[in-house]
């Protein structure tokens, strides 16, 4: 295929702090789930791949985990991601919860002192508009644009769908000169089974409250594809106490078994074939904490 002399590629970081909207926001200017989304902060873990292909342009988008100030061994893993993210990637979206307390004081003081001398372009993305009054906002913009750090400000609700296309036009300027690094028909890097775990966890996070949600993992012990017959996947969620385990398992394992069943769904719609899922709960001490142990899992530190 010959790629024209014009063409625009590169990456754009979605960060902002957690329950910002990012996984809503890549989601919709993918027009694809590929990030677990929750009302739970803290729901992304790893960097999450979305390409988007489109006349003229690619841009690959990178769903990190939410800015925070680490307290234990994988939350120091998770922001050494979004570093790592930040430092690569060729434009930033920096999502704010327009409507969230404290926020505007926080952008002024991360923007400053993390984002001011980086090389990448700096676009804001003022998030659900739709939750507070119009007059309200424009003192917002025009404070950030004093800043002299954002090229852009973008008001959106990435829930309701407004706004996207104008991101994608003002993105679309920033992208530097390059061939595609993916081919057309890719939507993303990372393997199936990555997703698969992803889709697990979202439904643990969807349906269990209090501390339990951030004491699991999901590990995928098997995935197996079986031509003519379902594909077989065996995955292991991994807890801190043998209580948590209780409560995971639920009696007569009833609890497991509707999570098990409503992740399957989700599965095998973005799979697009069917599967047969095994579920199984393993208690591994203070996990979390445990920097050799999160290393052996795919975490850096």
């Amino acid at each position: 295929m010959e790629i024209p002399s014009a063409f625009r590629a590169g990456y754009a970081a979605i960060i902002g702090r957690p329950n910002a909207g990012k996984s809503t926001l890549m989601n919709r200017l993918l027009n694809l789930k590929l990030s677990i989304v929750s009302k739970r902060p803290q729901t992304t873990r790893q960097r999450v791949m979305g390409i988007l292909n489109e006349p003229g342009c690619q841009i690959i988008f990178l769903d990190t985990p939410g800015l925070i100030r680490p307290k234990y061994a994988l939350q120091t893993a998770m922001m050494k991601i979004t570093g790592a993210v930040i430092q690569s990637a060729d434009v930033i979206l920096y999502i704010a919860d327009i409507a969230a307390e404290g926020e505007v004081e926080f952008i002024r003081s991360y923007a400053k002192e993390t984002l001011t001398d980086l090389p990448a372009a700096k676009i804001m993305i003022l998030n659900k508009i739709d939750l507070i009054p119009k007059p309200d906002l424009l003192p917002i913009i025009q404070e950030i644009h004093q800043w002299n750090i954002f090229k852009e400000t973008v008001p959106v609700s990435a829930l309701k769908g407004d706004g996207i296309e104008r991101i994608k036009n003002v993105l679309r300027n920033y992208m530097p000169l390059n061939a595609p690094f993916y081919p057309p028909e890719q939507i993303t890097e990372q393997p199936e089974r990555f997703f698969v775990a992803e889709l697990i966890r979202e439904k643990i996070f969807e349906r269990y409250s209090d501390e339990i949600p951030y004491a699991t993992e999901v590990l995928i012990d098997e995935f197996s594809e079986r031509p003519g017959r379902k594909d077989y996947i065996r995955a292991v969620i991994l807890v801190e106490r043998d209580s948590q385990k209780k409560i995971l398992i639920g009696e007569k394992g009833q609890a497991l078994k509707k999570v098990g069943a409503s992740a399957r769904k989700d599965i095998e719609t973005f799979l697009d074939r069917p599967v047969f899922i095994e579920l199984w709960v393993k208690v591994r001490e203070d996990w979390r904490k445990d920097k050799t142990y999160l290393s052996r899992i795919g975490y850096k530190l």
